[in-house]
């Protein structure tokens, strides 16, 4: 199977949510994904975080996946890294996991563009 091009317009949408999210709380995949109004596209989430320029010096460290727990690969540099960037904002690890109920962003939608946004849905 051939991946499709993307539209560079889609990477920069997703950047400008990722670039809303607020120290001290996170946000998962398919959260970005669905906020960005591409629907279940979480991994495309990962490809643009995988292609962002450092310039943009987006909150990186604040997307991880659904289950609460960062993607990288558990005592890896970039684990750590990401884990240490989190625990310096105020968020408190479970083992391996932050709390969704306590942790996760839930932006105010009221300023963002129309097309942003999938239309009921509880982020």
């Amino acid at each position: 199977m051939r991946a499709q091009a993307v539209d560079p317009s889609t990477y920069e949408r997703i950047w400008e949510v990722i670039g809303r999210i607020p120290c001290g709380k996170v946000a998962n995949y398919g959260q970005i994904a669905r906020i960005a109004g591409l629907g279940q596209r979480a991994r495309l989430v990962g490809y643009a975080l995988h292609s962002a320029p450092d310039e943009l010096e987006l909150p990186w460290h604040r997307v991880i996946n659904a289950q609460g727990k960062i993607s990288f690969p558990k005592g890896s540099a970039r684990y750590r890294r990401q884990r240490g960037l989190l625990e310096a904002e105020g968020l408190v690890f479970i083992g391996d996991r932050v709390s969704f109920n306590t942790y996760r962003w839930i932006p105010d939608t009221d300023d963002w563009p129309e097309e942003y946004l999938e239309p009921e849905k509880h982020y």
